[in-house]
């Protein structure tokens, strides 16, 4: 008797699964604006805080930070630091510090191509990003390759096709392209492909202006509209210990000029590029931070930073990072201190060091993400997709990982609890013994009542078995390879093409642009 009644409801599920899109009783979760419903977890003292704090800035007043920019020292100086230009050493003073901390923007408002697609970084908000920066990619059929355009641009259809991924990224390095034109591919596929929030590669002052101008020309804004808002973002990493390297320092000066966001993110490895403890590495983390966030305060008050945090230990027995560990966790929840502390919006990082998508790269990947939303995390990069430490992105992880994005997405609304929810009449309506698979309260809800998942398999195992006994990753493979071939890039975004391929042509012809470094 119950198991047909769950036949029957299952049927009609399928049914409405099939319905009109749009009709009232199709599920339309809202992922776009997540608000982290949880309580931060701690793991120092108020006074440990304030104390990695004070000698975070302690750090930068007596012992200095390398900048190798002429440009930079020069902007640091003019603010008061304390430059030794025959070692390229600056002291930045608590005073400085401080200041820049008082006109950093505690809500940054980012505007997307969709402007439905609109963000605010803020302390509360939570906003996820695939897997960036790899310089390969790997898939079940074609195993790990080097990153291609082609492999690029399916990434950015994958991400503009999930909700719960907020903002594009440099998923992987296309390097048939050569590195003078790269970014104008890679910028075309952001803007033409979707119409999410960008991101532009911070590689010299040529490439961030053609990335901008790209931007000016394929959203339609004069100069001083794209000035006068956030409209791209980049992340900025520091050479830890201590160090700003040329293209990073070139990189704060060109967007806090611009007025667009900074993702200002030093990568401190406790126990090779970071003291060996979590507060070590955590003091050493902010310090540079905050010396990234200085230089640009300086360069213009009110631009648009995030603080940044990256750290995790490595593996003392081959130095390899390692991710998803307890210290990963401990420190991103340390670095949500700090980042409360300081009342800025943050950005963590998720990932995994696994070498292919299996139960390690889950398991890293969870407590990852859990830490992050725990630390209260404004900004998750590499919740999608990320493998080997960085080394590749993976199609088929991204898939799976969007489900547990998804999961927590489902648990930032609101779960009611009216009369109407609390169902006594639909207990009631129910006699001892039997089943609420055709109650009228069930009826009115089932199409809606449950989170459906995008890859897991819920069927029984003899059914299971007959369908192939596919894994999760199996599994993940025909919903990419579906996702694409079903892909249709946003009206507006396609639109931009024409235009974006006159600029890029002309700036080819004229040789366009390499990197900096």
């Amino acid at each position: 008797m119950i198991d047909d009644a769950a036949r029957d409801l299952r049927r009609e599920r399928r049914r409405g699964r099939t319905g009109e899109a749009g009709s009232e009783t199709s599920r339309r979760p809202d992922y776009r604006s997540l608000k982290n419903p949880f309580l931060t977890q701690p793991i120092f003292s108020v006074d440990q805080v304030a104390a990695i704090h004070d000698t975070a800035l302690r750090v930068l007043e007596e012992l200095g930070v390398k900048v190798l920019l002429p440009e930079a020292r020069t902007i640091l100086a003019r603010a008061g630091a304390l430059v030794d230009e025959d070692n390229q050493m600056v002291r930045i003073g608590r005073d400085i510090v401080a200041a820049a901390l008082a006109s950093a923007p505690k809500s940054i408002r980012v505007h997307a191509g969709d402007r439905a697609r609109d963000l605010t970084l803020e302390l509360g908000s939570m906003t996820f990003l695939a897997g960036s920066g790899a310089p390969n990619v790997t898939d079940l059929e074609h195993g790990r390759r080097p990153g291609t355009l082609a492999a690029f641009e399916d990434f950015i259809r994958l991400v503009q096709h999930f909700d719960v991924l907020h903002m594009l990224g440099p998923c992987i390095e296309p390097q048939d392209i050569d590195n003078r034109f790269r970014h104008y591919a890679v910028n075309r596929a952001q803007l033409t492909l979707s119409d999410k929030l960008p991101f532009v590669f911070a590689r010299g002052t040529p490439q961030v202006e053609d990335g901008f101008e790209m931007l000016r020309l394929a959203r339609g804004l004069s100069e001083d509209e794209f000035r006068s808002g956030a409209h791209c973002y980049t992340v900025i990493n520091t050479n830890s210990p201590r160090q700003l390297d040329i293209p990073m320092a070139q990189g704060i000066i060109d967007f806090a000029r611009a007025g667009q966001v900074l993702i200002i993110t030093p990568f401190c490895l406790a126990g090779a590029m970071a003291p060996i403890t979590v507060a070590g590495a955590l003091t050493l983390q902010h310090a540079e931070a905050l010396a990234g966030l200085t230089l640009a305060q300086i360069v213009r008050p009110g631009t648009p930073v995030v603080y940044g945090s990256f750290s995790s230990n490595v593996d003392m027995k081959s130095g390899a990072p390692a991710f998803g560990t307890p210290e990963h966790v401990k420190a991103t929840l340390g670095a949500g201190q700090l980042a409360r502390f300081t009342g800025l919006p943050w950005r963590s990082g998720g990932g995994s060091a696994a070498n292919i998508s299996d139960a390690q790269a889950a398991h890293e990947t969870q407590f990852a993400l859990w830490g992050s939303v725990l630390a209260g995390a404004t900004v998750c990069i590499h919740a999608a997709g990320w493998l080997e430490g960085g080394l590749s992105v993976s199609f088929e992880k991204l898939i799976t990982d969007v489900e547990a994005l998804q999961t927590v997405a489902e648990l930032c609304a609101a779960t009611p609890g009216d009369e109407d929810a609390i169902g006594f009449e639909a207990i009631a309506e129910v006699q001892p013994g039997g089943h609420f698979f055709s109650a009228g309260h069930t009826m009115a809800r089932y199409r809606t009542a449950f989170y459906e998942p995008l890859v897991a398999d819920w069927s029984n195992f003899g059914n299971w078995t007959q369908a192939g006994s596919r894994t999760a990753t199996e599994r993940a493979t025909g919903i990419w390879k579906r996702l694409l071939a079903d892909f249709r890039p946003p009206a507006s975004a396609a639109a931009t093409s024409g235009v974006l391929d006159e600029f890029i042509a002309r700036r080819t012809e004229e040789g366009g642009a390499a990197p900096v470094s």
